[in-house]
């Protein structure tokens, strides 16, 4: 089975393809030409780079395509006080003593660097479909486990800077 995308990150990995074919795609294969034109490549550095982003940019088409093929859709809508996608969740990590503020998004937007966190992640997994208050046990791959409590859910949707997750 595939990834869980949402329509939203169906129509940005469209966008994306559509931009990589339609503008990426000939603006890379006039520079191979143009470079291919200036004679000797045995030197020639702006052709080995022309050629590198070309097949920079096929692989991403690819990989993209291939996303698109094989994802499962899933709705991104939840109900106004439970964790859903998109939701900005404070979570309390009973352990740690601590506060820490995630984004829950679908896996190829996932950056916990960033704090978007996947709703196939441990954390994501746990507090899905939970509320302001409920105590969530967190179990890690390895099986350890631990408990945040639900502090504040808000309804932030989807960021701009998203970007889909490279390969």
């Amino acid at each position: 089975m595939g990834q869980e995308l949402t329509k939203s990150d169906v129509k940005r990995i469209q966008d994306e393809i559509d931009h990589r074919k339609l503008v990426l795609r000939p603006q890379i294969t006039r520079e191979i030409a143009e470079a291919a034109a200036q004679g000797d490549r045995s030197e020639n550095f702006e052709y080995y780079a022309a050629k590198k982003a070309n097949r920079e940019n096929n692989g991403r088409i690819n990989y993209l395509e291939r996303v698109l093929r094989f994802a499962k859709i899933i709705d991104d809508s939840s109900k106004e006080d439970e964790v859903g996608l998109n939701n900005t969740v404070t979570l309390y990590f009973e352990e740690d003593d601590e506060e820490e503020v995630y984004r829950i998004v679908t896996s190829i937007r996932g950056h916990s660097l960033l704090g978007l966190i996947s709703n196939e992640s441990p954390i994501g997994k746990a507090i899905m479909g939970h509320k302001v208050g409920d105590r969530c046990e967190v179990t890690t791959e390895n099986g350890a486990s631990y408990f945040v409590v639900i502090r504040n859910i808000e309804n932030t949707g989807e960021s701009e800077d998203d970007y889909i997750k490279a390969f």
